[in-house]
């Protein structure tokens, strides 16, 4: 077990849902806290609450891309990285969860009962996606660990 599946399953313990803690994740390695952004990724979790949405690992990671160059401030314009970042790291999720659960909604990765997250199922695919998430954000020239310059000014 490394520092990135130990850090999961501290904050899995804690309450986190997989949408929450693959930002937390992000921020972890930007050294900051927003505890808006992570309050406002479970809606994400299950599926946008009911299992019946895509799975909020997948839209958690793409958040999480944004996070990275996407526009926050009236003075800033989405870094044109963004989309092609956003659309690999997508593709790769389709193509792994169509093969391991046969789609990409929080349904097909949970099963039937869909109540809760499985930690053999969402555990395994939330470290590979937060690995994938990382190279491609470095493929694109993104450092996960610096991110974008918070900037007060308008």
């Amino acid at each position: 077990m490394n520092d990135t599946d130990l850090r999961i399953l501290q904050l899995n313990g804690s309450g986190y849902c997989c949408a929450q803690i693959m930002i937390l994740l992000c921020l972890d390695n930007l050294q900051r806290e927003n505890p808006d952004l992570v309050r406002s990724m479970q809606g994400l979790c299950l599926g946008t609450g009911d299992c019946s949405g895509a799975c909020g690992i997948m839209t958690s990671g793409i958040c999480a891309i944004a996070l990275y160059g996407g526009k926050g401030l009236e003075n800033e314009e989405e870094d044109d990285r963004i989309p092609l970042v956003v659309e690999n790291f997508r593709e790769w999720f389709i193509s792994s969860s169509l093969g391991q659960f046969g789609g990409t909604k929080c349904r097909d990765i949970l099963g039937e009962d869909c109540a809760a997250p499985k930690p053999d199922r969402c555990g395994k695919l939330l470290v590979d996606a937060y690995a994938k998430l990382i190279q491609v954000l470095v493929d694109a020239g993104f450092d996960p660990y610096t991110g974008r310059e918070i900037n007060d000014e308008f």
